[in-house]
């Protein structure tokens, strides 16, 4: 089976949730000192992408994001931009973000026609939280000389935050679901 082409329709989505994510950057970051990882509303962004778009769609529109920020656009939260945020200890929640994307956009896809708000905060949570942070702990932990124990207790500090972004997540995807479904089923019904 190949690859559908990806239609015009397709580009405005991915480039909206690109910019979405960014404008999520607007929102202050709140540093923590010990690992030096912002808290931030921007990771908000990939969840959203793949509730809404779905798995190739939201994730295209993550990298596109990441591309963005590697020729230099300061568009991360905190005005960060360059190959230079690629070397520090985000860059593991980074790429994450487009795995949490693609996972959170299949779940989406696979429960599509039982979408709940429990289950697409469950879809958020599974792709926003466990995913991103099995990326991105094994990372900071190298790149910030910690153990993998010390990286993620370290992170304790952003379950309660993340929780609330998969939650927001949820009631947006669901309301959007009902109000103008852009994705279907798994089995190829996508607008």
């Amino acid at each position: 089976m190949s690859p559908q082409p990806i239609s015009t329709r397709d580009i405005v989505y991915i480039a909206l949730f690109a910019a979405l994510t960014a404008a999520l950057a607007l929102f202050p970051p709140i540093t923590l000192p010990l690992i030096g990882v912002p808290i931030t509303a921007q990771s908000m962004g990939p969840m959203l992408a793949g509730a809404i778009l779905g798995a190739r769609r939201g994730a295209l529109s993550i990298l596109l994001v990441l591309a963005l920020v590697a020729i230099g656009l300061p568009i991360l939260s905190g005005g960060r931009g360059g190959l230079g945020v690629f070397a520090g200890p985000t860059v593991g929640f980074l790429l994450g973000w487009v795995a949490t994307a693609y996972v959170v956009g299949l779940l989406h896809e696979l429960g599509w026609n039982k979408l709940t708000l429990f289950s697409s905060f469950a879809h958020a949570m599974i792709g926003g939280i466990i995913v991103l942070y099995a990326i991105g702990i094994p990372v900071l932990a190298v790149q910030a000389s910690l153990s993998i124990k010390a990286a993620t207790m370290a992170c304790l500090a952003f379950i309660p935050g993340d929780l609330v972004k998969a939650a927001l997540t949820a009631v947006i995807a669901v309301a959007i679901k009902r109000a103008h479904p852009i994705i279907g089923t798994r089995r190829g019904q996508t607008a």
